[in-house]
């Protein structure tokens, strides 16, 4: 089975904009970066909506997101702050059973193993 290399549309825009500003050809950098399909580069500048003949500061104009990509995007980041309160939040509870556990000498923990 073929290992398939996934790049980043950063990493894309990032290939897209060395190949135009001359320095190196497709096949230089498809050797640079392990790009594997012989067209990927045509194809990546295809998608972006770039060509040789625009400029390179075209190409840094932010991607209009739909409606629905933003609400997304703003789901994701509340989630992600939501797990950093949890996370935080689990860490003091285990914090102030240790604690308790040290202070009082009792056994809060359910221990592992089968009773017998």
């Amino acid at each position: 089975m073929r290992q398939v290399n996934v790049f980043t549309d950063e990493t894309r825009l990032a290939v897209i904009q060395e190949y135009l500003q001359g320095g190196k050809t497709q096949e230089e950098l498809m050797l640079k970066y392990n790009i594997r399909g012989k067209a990927c580069i045509t194809n990546w500048m295809r998608k972006f909506g770039v060509y040789q003949t625009s400029t390179i500061s075209s190409m840094k104009e932010p991607l209009k997101k739909s409606t629905k990509e933003q609400q997304l995007e703003q789901k994701v980041r509340q989630l992600e702050s939501d797990l950093k309160k949890e996370q935080l939040r689990s860490t003091a509870l285990s914090t102030m059973i240790d604690i308790a556990e040290r202070e009082l000498k009792i056994d809060i923990r359910k221990k592992s193993g089968a009773k017998r």
